[in-house]
């Protein structure tokens, strides 16, 4: 948070209520939030300025998109040179059916979030795209068996 906005109880409301429909009129936050439209508008703003609020998008439903089947993977590596480390995580990066990527700390060295149609996308994605990579020594594939909780 750059400029350090005081977040009081109005202002978590505010972001709680926008983390549940980013959509809302203005009108309709400050009535949920206990505001009149000025002051809610101008408190937006500050959180939108100072960082808080980051943006605003739309949450499709992956199964609609033909992406359903959602995989957790690891990954670790062995290459520890940084131009294997580089082109692994750009190449990775780059490809539509990795959703999530992260660097870890500890093992697995990376851990990715697949979006694909079914098993069979999933497994095409692994043999031709991840196995080949270099560096790549260990791929390590979770998948959920039910969806408790996420957040957008």
């Amino acid at each position: 948070m750059g400029n350090q906005l005081q977040l009081d109880a109005v202002n978590r409301a505010i972001i709680f209520q926008l983390q549940q429909d980013g959509r809302l009129t203005n009108l309709e936050l400050a009535k949920r939030v206990g505001l009149t439209p000025a002051p809610c508008l101008r408190r937006v703003k500050r959180l939108e300025e100072a960082g808080v609020i980051v943006g605003y998008r739309a949450v499709v439903d992956p199964v609609a998109l033909g992406r359903g089947l959602q995989v957790w993977v690891e990954v670790e590596v062995y290459a520890t040179d940084q131009k294997t480390i580089e082109t692994f995580e750009d190449t990775v990066a780059g490809y539509d059916e990795v959703v999530d990527f992260h660097r870890m700390f500890g093992r697995p060295d990376y851990f990715l979030r697949v979006a694909v149609a079914d098993h069979a996308a999933y497994e095409g994605f692994v043999t031709g795209k991840l196995t080949g990579l270099p560096g790549v020594q260990r791929i390590t594939s979770h998948l959920a068996m039910k969806k408790i909780k996420a957040e957008a």
